[in-house]
């Protein structure tokens, strides 16, 4: 399959537009065109180590759900571990690839793999995604209707010079049997102030004024995180057997909430895969499960009676490869030969 083929069945599996706008995803290397990917390697974090299980498995393509480009390089060299995997990948003619927040948003993602290690369980996200492209531009459209005349035109000529409005349109309108001009235009908050100070100056202009907020439609079961309510509920230790069942960890890091036990029942738990406080945080829940979150985050939930399940980082993530395997599989049509990488782990052990 050609690379850029490739590259747009990828996007079209997750839009790369449900992303945090902090990230950084996509096609982050690509070697010099005509590019063929035979084969496809999966990976949670791209280290050298696995760059070499790369080459030696003769890859064509490495999707890297973890972005090995995150800050901007200012040179390639020999120098440092990121600029020398920028270095091979090209030497060897190895694209990357990464989605990272994406997967983490889609409804057959990383939070909603995550979450099937709880039990069975209905969920919904913490924070959900809207709509990309609708409304196109704005968050706020102003309408208001005025006489034909050269003070309207004066008004037009001023709002067109003010930043962030877009979609100024204007129509012939019959307002109480007399011809006027209705206008409508779209927004920023910052720019509406200056709108409204404007057409202010006219008290028959602001009484005509209506201000809409443009809000776009959330997607279903897309977002980032999410809140789980348990078929049944089950016992603290119970659904820590589960967790570690699911994720293949012989141990797991545990704050009990106050007054909480390991008998104590959990009926509600908020999940984010990596790292999850901004995500969790306020939200009501018996539990907290994500792989890291700050001293200050865990002693919060913990006073608020929440208990706190940490298994690391990557670890709440690389198990969704096994699973996305054979989701690429089937979305590819089985065009490619695709591998999960054998030498990706987390970089934290016990000792």
């Amino acid at each position: 399959m050609d690379l850029r083929e490739l590259v747009s069945a990828l996007n079209g599996f997750a839009s790369l537009s449900l992303a945090e706008s902090w990230d950084n995803v996509g096609l982050l290397v690509e070697p010099s065109p005509p590019h063929t990917v035979n084969t496809l390697f999966l990976t949670n974090d791209l280290t050298e180590e696995v760059m070499d299980e790369a080459v030696q498995k003769k890859a064509d393509l490495i999707l890297s759900y973890h972005p090995p480009i995150f800050a901007p390089l200012k040179r390639v060299t020999w120098q440092t571990w990121k600029e020398r995997l920028v270095v091979r990948a090209l030497e060897h003619r190895i694209g990357i690839y990464s989605p990272h927040t994406a997967y983490d948003a889609i409804p057959h993602g990383v939070n909603n793999w995550l979450a099937k290690g709880l039990g069975a369980c209905t969920s919904v996200p913490l924070r959900p995604s809207a709509a990309p492209g609708s409304p196109a531009e704005g968050t706020h459209r102003v309408e208001f209707c005025a006489g034909n005349t050269e003070h309207l035109e004066m008004v037009l000529s001023k709002i067109k010079d003010i930043k962030e409005v877009s979609c100024l349109t204007t129509l012939p309108a019959r307002v109480e049997g007399e011809e006027q001009t209705r206008v409508t235009l779209n927004c920023s908050q910052k720019a509406l102030l200056e709108v409204v100070a404007l057409l202010s100056q006219n008290s028959v202009l602001y009484h005509k004024t209506e201000i809409l907020l443009l809000q776009k439609p959330l997607l279903p079961h897309t977002g980032m995180g999410r809140l789980c309510t348990l078929s049944e509920p089950v016992s603290l230790s119970e659904i820590i057997v589960r967790i570690k069942s699911h994720l293949k960890l012989p141990h797991i890091r545990l704050a009990m909430g106050t007054g909480k036990t390991l008998e104590s029942p959990v009926k509600k738990a908020a999940l984010c895969a990596g790292s999850g406080s901004s995500i969790l945080k306020g939200i009501e829940a018996d539990l907290y499960l994500t792989g890291e979150m700050s001293h200050h985050d865990v002693l919060d939930a913990v006073s608020n009676g929440i208990t706190v399940i940490l298994c690391e980082h990557s670890n709440t993530e690389r198990g969704f490869l096994s699973e996305l395997h054979d989701i690429l599989a089937s979305h590819l049509l089985n065009k490619i030969n695709i591998i999960v990488s054998e030498k990706d782990r987390d970089p934290l052990q016990v000792a």
